[in-house]
């Protein structure tokens, strides 16, 4: 054909000789090989783009999957912290309250002496207060059988409050000696010897802590 025979004779020197159609034919091929090159430098960029924004996507969907979640369940569990604050005051009421120290402290000697122990120290020394709660340590040293003992544990337990006494450095010994087994003599003397703690609610005026929202109940 001519135009291919016109295309095989260029002369690349004389390119104003060169006839109407091969000038439009170069003019168009220089145009699209220029679009082309754009288009593939700008569409590459793009879906870089496009990656990293989808990418994006589907990370921000899982935190909003994950932050509905959480907001759905989120009224059932403020309600539940709510019921677990109001069950932890009723049960911190049931310790004693600062009024109820001394006597609380009368009725455990009161019992001990009651069981049939002997009292050589019983001295309640200063309150150290707490978060929620105070702890007063009692020095002690009682003197009686195990029976005894176990009679005087069971009278604290039975008291109208809930009465916790924690055990720090005590020593328990004995004023005979121990019996091929390890045991005390029958109807021996135990001496019990050391520092016991024993607790109470704070007040909130103590504690500075707003009132729970549920009541709490006073008395076992």
């Amino acid at each position: 054909m001519k135009f291919f025979d016109e295309l095989r004779s260029l002369d690349r020197n004389n390119i104003g000789g060169w006839s109407k159609s091969i000038k439009i034919f170069f003019t168009v091929l220089v145009f699209l090989i220029v679009v082309l090159l754009g288009w593939y430098l700008l569409v590459s960029d793009q879906q870089d783009s496009l990656t990293s924004l989808a990418s994006k996507e589907d990370s921000l969907k899982q935190e909003f999957t994950q932050k509905q979640a959480k907001s759905v369940n989120l009224e059932a569990l403020q309600q539940q912290l709510d019921e677990m604050q109001d069950m932890l005051r009723q049960l911190l009421r049931q310790l004693p309250s600062k009024t109820e120290m001394p006597e609380l402290l009368v009725d455990i000697s009161q019992t001990a002496l009651a069981s049939g122990l002997e009292i050589q120290v019983f001295d309640p020394g200063s309150e150290h207060p707490k978060d929620f709660y105070a702890e007063e340590p009692i020095n002690l040293k009682m003197v009686g059988t195990y029976h005894q003992f176990g009679n005087f544990i069971s009278g604290v337990a039975s008291l109208p409050r809930v009465v916790i006494l924690t055990m720090h450095d005590v020593s328990l010994s004995t004023q005979q000696p121990l019996g091929a087994n390890g045991e005390p003599p029958p109807g021996g003397q135990l001496v019990l010897q050391g520092t016991v703690k024993t607790y109470r609610y704070l007040e909130d005026n103590e504690t500075g802590s707003k009132p729970a929202k549920g009541k709490a109940r006073g008395h076992k």
